[in-house]
């Protein structure tokens, strides 16, 4: 099996070069990696103690920020290293000042993962979710430094779980882990049917993320003005497809003010969205205290802001919902308000559980979205519930830092 995964990543690693020269992504992911060993040895040169945190890309980065941050804390004389699989996490967290490392993962061989533990020399390292690379794994195994899996899920369609022959090379992986620390009982039930014992139910650490970035959230008073004495629903992460569904009904509904953060913030796609508004509409960046009473829409035109501004939301929207997958409801569920997204939901924990409990509801159209908030208008009731059930949701979540951080002290 090992011979088998030497070639599946051989061949990913010669496409990506195939690619490359037309795809932005392929590129950015090569260039990355180009002396990736000479960098990493200049960049650690001395013989400081060091903490390894690797992540997929920037959603991962984000449940492990926490856990980043509290060690950091506790071991201030650590380093810290922190590595990204995809450059969608790399690009944008590549100068994230709590890191003293920030660098791309060397693909999975056996001689790249040995240079690189040999050079970070790390006495613990922290894999987030779903990052299993086994030779990377198997060198920390070989080297005793403690490994651990956090905010962890696992589903039985994994192949850690097949009856195939090639399911017990999987499950070898499952061994080089010292301890897992998983988000679900399912999770958990999983990983004991195959005789693990090493596991924690701690939750998810995101949930302790959208906490800490609530109560530190940036004021616009500007956006307290706008609203006046009207409801605001804030449409975050949106994409065509959403804005698609939702302008109709911005357009048509009077009754509320409106903020719209598309996830694609290009002069073309802003122009694109302004010109299917039928609405006073003005670009946060651009408002003025002296006419924002006069705008019914704000559109957020730079990135950063959203998390912030959900602070003042009664209603939001969150995009994704209707391609690939729905983009973070936590941010908005933490300030208390009920939660709308569109139909490709289900991969998505939280967003089923807030549905279940009556935080969160899917939309499949404009109609559905229109009788919904409509009906949490002219019923109040309805929109506090939903709201009090969002917040407490968050609140009732909170604590798998801590848990995690307790039980490494135990473990290293």
């Amino acid at each position: 099996m090992v011979i088998l995964y030497n070639t599946a990543v051989f061949f990913y690693h010669l496409l990506i070069r195939m690619v490359a020269p037309f795809h932005k992504k392929a590129n950015l992911y090569l260039k990355g990696r180009k002396q990736w060993l000479p960098r990493l040895q200049a960049a650690l040169s001395d013989d400081a103690r060091t903490i390894w945190f690797h992540c997929s890309s920037l959603g991962e980065f984000e449940q492990g920020r926490p856990v980043m941050e509290a060690l950091k804390k506790e071991y201030p004389g650590h380093r810290l290293v922190l590595s990204f699989f995809s450059p969608s996490g790399y690009e944008i967290r590549k100068n994230y000042a709590l890191a003293d490392v920030v660098c791309y993962l060397p693909a999975d061989t056996h001689r790249n993962a040995s240079r690189f533990i040999e050079t970070i020399r790390p006495e613990m390292a922290f894999f987030v979710k779903y990052e299993f690379w086994y030779h990377h794994l198997s060198a920390l195994s070989e080297r005793n430094i403690p490994v651990y899996l956090i905010s962890g899920i696992f589903r039985k369609e994994q192949p850690f779980f097949s009856s195939l022959p090639w399911g017990r090379w999987f499950r070898k992986m499952l061994g080089f882990f010292s301890h897992f620390f998983l988000q679900d009982e399912s999770s958990a039930r999983l990983l004991s049917g195959l005789g693990m014992k090493n596991l924690t139910i701690s939750g998810d650490t995101r949930f302790d993320r959208v906490m800490t970035i609530a109560k530190s959230s940036q004021l616009f008073p500007i956006v307290d003005k706008f609203r006046g004495d009207r409801p605001l629903l804030i449409a975050g992460s949106t994409w065509e497809p959403d804005e698609n569904m939702l302008v109709p009904f911005i357009n048509q509904f009077h009754d509320l003010k409106y903020i719209i953060a598309p996830h694609e913030i290009s002069a073309a796609h802003i122009s694109r969205l302004r010109r299917m508004l039928e609405k006073p509409t003005v670009l946060l960046s651009m408002a003025n205290p002296s006419d924002i009473h006069l705008a019914e829409v704000i559109i957020v035109d730079s990135v950063g802001w959203l998390s912030s501004l959900y602070r003042y939301g009664d209603f939001a929207y969150i995009g994704g919902g209707f391609g690939a997958g729905i983009h973070n409801i936590l941010e908005a569920a933490t300030f208390g308000m009920p939660v709308f997204f569109g139909p490709r939901y289900q991969k998505f924990r939280e967003a089923c559980q807030l549905t279940d409990k009556g935080g969160a509801f899917p939309v499949n159209s404009t109609e559905e979205f229109s009788r919904t908030i409509l009906r949490m208008c002219t019923q109040p009731e309805l929109r506090r519930n939903a709201a009090s059930v969002s917040r407490d949701y968050v609140k009732n979540n909170l604590g798998a830092t801590e848990i995690i951080l307790a039980k490494t002290r135990t473990v290293s």
